[in-house]
């Protein structure tokens, strides 16, 4: 899930993960979605009708909280986000990207994050140049905490990403 700011540039807000619904914000204000999302791999996507979604609000209590509960972690989501980009380091927030990748994306058979992006990719999500991301990596792979194949990333030192990522 990206937004386009006014200079044109896309910063990513958001990877959705399997089975996530996006864009009930949208519906449940009736206002246009202020996101845009794109596939990087292959998926399958279901369309929720507005009616039964709303249908289903009005008339459904644990429904309702189940869409506000939702709501409120996407929330605190971008929220931490907010935080992120204002008091770590380009490297910190590489490292948790990473981490947070490999964590909810899993990993293949030969150890890579399954989910791949391209470094232009990693530095839209945390708020970067393509060259600084780049050079992050290359620091990390120097360090022994990475290894890339071409796009693929595999996490060999997670301590270290991690204390890296919490500041220590």
């Amino acid at each position: 899930m990206s937004k386009t700011s006014e200079n044109g540039k896309d910063q990513i807000v958001k990877i959705a993960t399997k089975g996530e619904v996006l864009g009930q914000r949208s519906v449940i204000t009736e206002e246009s979605a202020n996101l845009s999302a794109v596939a990087l791999n292959d998926m399958e996507m279901c369309y929720i009708p507005k009616t039964h979604l709303i249908n289903n609000i009005n008339r459904n209590p644990k429904f309702t909280k189940a869409v506000l509960i939702q709501m409120a972690d996407d929330l605190k989501f971008a929220d931490d986000i907010i935080v992120n980009m204002a008091q770590k380091s380009v490297k910190q927030r590489i490292a948790e990207t990473l981490m947070y990748l490999e964590k909810n994306f899993g990993i293949d058979q030969e150890g890579y994050i399954s989910m791949t992006l391209t470094r232009e990719d990693i530095a839209n999500v945390v708020g970067t140049a393509k060259e600084a991301c780049i050079r992050t990596l290359t620091s990390f792979k120097k360090e022994d905490w990475i290894i890339t194949d071409g796009k693929r990333i595999k996490i060999t030192d997670k301590n270290a990403l991690l204390k890296l990522s919490k500041g220590f």
